[in-house]
């Protein structure tokens, strides 16, 4: 195997390992924005977890973060919530969950 060979087969991994990455983050914070809008809604228990699993069970669908934000953000206009206050916490959310996963990661080492 020569050393392009090498080079070629690493940054394959480093691929594979960042795409995992960013699909485990986008599932975990979709979760955390699912909960704080059911929250927000008033939900709790089973009707909470229900709508935060839809989230992240939509956006295995190949649904866009833009997507999720105009879903969150139609759902909570009755509540007098704004789109720019449901995008800031897309991206606590997605902050979160980074964390979370970077946490569990060195746990696992």
């Amino acid at each position: 195997m020569t050393t392009f060979d090498k080079r070629e087969q690493g940054f394959e991994a480093k691929f594979a390992h960042d795409e995992e990455l960013m699909f485990k983050a986008a599932a975990r914070s979709n979760k955390l924005l699912g909960l704080w809008a059911a929250g927000e809604l008033g939900l709790s228990g089973d009707a909470a977890s229900a709508y935060a699993t839809a989230l992240v069970t939509d956006n295995l669908g190949n649904q866009t973060i833009v997507q999720t934000l105009n879903k969150v953000s139609d759902d909570l206009a009755a509540k007098g919530i704004s789109r720019e206050q449901v995008a800031q916490k897309v991206q606590e959310c997605l902050h979160q969950a980074l964390a979370q996963l970077e946490a569990a990661s060195r746990q696992a080492s």
